[in-house]
C-alpha cells in the first residue's frame, strides 16, 4: 500500500535528508548534499527565506518502507512581483515507480492548490542559491558539490505526468590553461586602464566583510532577470556567507571596484569537494570536516560557483580580471579540470567567454512546468 505523509518531527525530517542517500548507495556519480544544511534549509528558525516563503516535505511509504520524498515551496515574493501564482517542487527522488512520483506531485499540487497556486514549476529551490534543475543528459558524469544527481527515469516520469521544458541549464567541463591567453590579458589590460576597475584580493576572512554585502547587491542586480530570481534580502545573505566563508579559499574570491571603490564585480570558485564529501556521505563529523579541508588545499579540479557584475558596468572586459588572475592562480594549484556549474542555456553573457576555452559540454539540466488540474 502507498501512502504520502508529511513530515512533522525531527525523525522525519532525518529521514527526508537521508533517503537519496540510501535510494543511490553505489551510484558513482551521486554526491549528497551536507546533510546539516539541507536540514536547515527546510527550518524557518535557521533559514529566513521563509519570511516570505512557505514549505512543506512529504515521504511516500509503501509497505512500510520510504520509497520516495518530495518538498514544496511557495516563493509569495516572487509570485508577486512576476503576477504569477506558482507552487515550486524540490528534493524530488523516487524508486521507479510512476505511481509514486505521481501522488508525491499531486501532494505538492493539491497544497499548491489549497493556497491559491494554479502552476507548478521545478525542480527549484528557495533561492537561485538552492540546488535547482533536474538532470536530463550527463548520467554518468560526477556531480557537482552544489547540484542535484537523479536516475535517467526521472525525466520519463515527468514527460508521462504532463510536465513540459521550462528551462534549461547547461554545464561544462573546461580544461585548465597552461598560461593565461593573449586575449584574456589584453581584456584585462582594458578593464584596468580604460575602466579603472580595481581587482581585489582578501588577506583575512575578516576582510570578506568589507565587501561582501555590497558584492550581494550586485548579485542581486546582475541576477534579477534570470530565470526564477529574486533578489535576496540581508537576512538571507547571512544565512548563505554562514554557510560559505568557512570553507572560501581566498585564493579563488575576487571582488572588483570601480574608480569610486565601488563593488562592480564579485567571483566566487571553489575547489572540488565532490568526492570528499561523496565519502563524507554528506556528514561532517566525526571525521567529514577533515576530507574537506584536505580537499580544499589539495585539489586539481575547480567549480564555478558564480561571477556577477553590476549590468552598467558589463562589457567593460571586467570578466577578463577574473579570468586572468584566476587561470594564474589554477596553474599555481595544478589544476588540470574546471566545472562550470549550471548556465542557463539562454545566458549568453556567462557562456561566452568559454568560447576561448577548450570545453565540453557534458550535462544539460532542466526545470519543468505544469499546469494544476
Amino acid at each position: 500500500m502507498l501512502t504520502i505523509k508529511e513530515v512533522t518531527s525531527k525523525l522525519d525530517a532525518w529521514r527526508f535528508t537521508e533517503f537519496p542517500n540510501h535510494l543511490y548507495k553505489g551510484v558513482k556519480p551521486f554526491v549528497p548534499a551536507l546533510s546539516m544544511d539541507e536540514r536547515n534549509v527546510f527550518n524557518p528558525k535557521k533559514n529566513p527565506a521563509h519570511e516570505y516563503c512557505d514549505s512543506m516535505r512529504y515521504l511516500a511509504y509503501q509497505d512500510g518502507k520510504i520509497v520516495g520524498r518530495i518538498a514544496g515551496i511557495i516563493n509569495h515574493a516572487w509570485n508577486e512581483a512576476n503576477h504569477r501564482h506558482t507552487v515550486r517542487f524540490t528534493r524530488l527522488d523516487m524508486i521507479d515507480d510512476l505511481e509514486v512520483s505521481k501522488r508525491l506531485i499531486e501532494k505538492v499540487e493539491s497544497w499548491g492548490k489549497s493556497q491559491g497556486m494554479d502552476e507548478i514549476i521545478g525542480p527549484i529551490g528557495f533561492t537561485d542559491l538552492d540546488r535547482q534543475g533536474m538532470l536530463i543528459r550527463g548520467f554518468d558524469e560526477l556531480s557537482m558539490f552544489i547540484t542535484i544527481y537523479n536516475h535517467p527515469y526521472y525525466m520519463k516520469h515527468m514527460e508521462s505526468l504532463g510536465f513540459i521544458k521550462d528551462a534549461d541549464w547547461v554545464e561544462k567541463k573546461i580544461t585548465w590553461p597552461t598560461t593565461v591567453p593573449d586575449k584574456i590579458a589584453r581584456g584585462a589590460k582594458i578593464a584596468r586602464e580604460r575602466y579603472g576597475y580595481k581587482l581585489v584580493k582578501c588577506k583575512t576572512k575578516k576582510d570578506i566583510f568589507k565587501y561582501v554585502y555590497d558584492a550581494f547587491d550586485t548579485y542581486n542586480e546582475a541576477f534579477m532577470d534570470l530565470y526564477g530570481f529574486f533578489p535576496i534580502t540581508n537576512k538571507v545573505m547571512d544565512y548563505y556567507i554562514d554557510q560559505v566563508v568557512a570553507l572560501v579559499q581566498l585564493d579563488y574570491l575576487w571582488f572588483v571596484l570601480d574608480k569610486e571603490d565601488k563593488v562592480v564585480g564579485f567571483g566566487v570558485i571553489m575547489p572540488s569537494l565532490a568526492k570528499a564529501n561523496k565519502k563524507n556521505n554528506g556528514k561532517l563529523f566525526p571525521f567529514g570536516i577533515f576530507r574537506l579541508l584536505h580537499a580544499l588545499k589539495h585539489h586539481d579540479v575547480i567549480d564555478f560557483y558564480f561571477i556577477a557584475i553590476d549590468p552598467r558596468n558589463q562589457n567593460h572586459g571586467m570578466i577578463a580580471l577574473f579570468m586572468e588572475d584566476g587561470i594564474k592562480v589554477g596553474i599555481k594549484h595544478g589544476v588540470k579540470y574546471a566545472e562550470t556549474g549550471p548556465e542557463l542555456e539562454n545566458n549568453t553573457a556567462i557562456q561566452n567567454p568559454w568560447k576561448d576555452f577548450e570545453y565540453v559540454q557534458h550535462k544539460v539540466r532542466r526545470s519543468w512546468i505544469k499546469q494544476i488540474d
